[in-house]
């Protein structure tokens, strides 16, 4: 069994306003992605805004990173944007964090997400003590 050091690739988006740089950024994030369970931050500080465009295009990026049972989590996410995964149900989908340094150490200490773990709903009950 190979044991290998699972890092963490932070990637910043493009504006994506013309076809090469979308290209470029694919071409970049399939070669992170060909790993076993990649993690991947991508930047978003210098997106101008989220169209449907752009939203197509990360879900491609997480399916690309979920097919070889990895995530993507996006960082420093514009309000506006923000405001479009929310309204779209992407935000569900991704994790995102203020800046891309929260977004990797977020990889690292797991623990410290708790809060948005799919499991959080899950709760344990004790029976009473006269219920026997």
């Amino acid at each position: 069994m190979t044991m290998q050091a699972r890092t963490v690739t932070a990637m910043q988006l493009p504006e994506l306003t013309n076809s090469n740089q979308v290209g470029a950024f694919w071409r970049e994030f399939s070669d992170s992605a060909q790993v076993s369970r990649p993690r991947i931050v991508i930047d978003c500080s210098k997106l101008p805004c989220m169209d449907q465009a752009v939203l197509l295009f990360l879900l491609s990026c997480l399916e690309e990173a979920m097919k070889r049972n990895g995530e993507v989590r996006l960082a420093a996410v514009p309000a506006d944007a923000k405001a479009v995964l929310e309204s779209t149900g992407a935000a569900r989908l991704f994790k995102t964090f203020a800046t891309v340094v929260e977004a990797i150490d977020s990889f690292r200490r797991p623990w410290l997400d708790r809060d948005s773990h799919p499991w959080r709903s899950i709760h344990t009950f004790e029976a009473p003590a006269d219920a026997a």
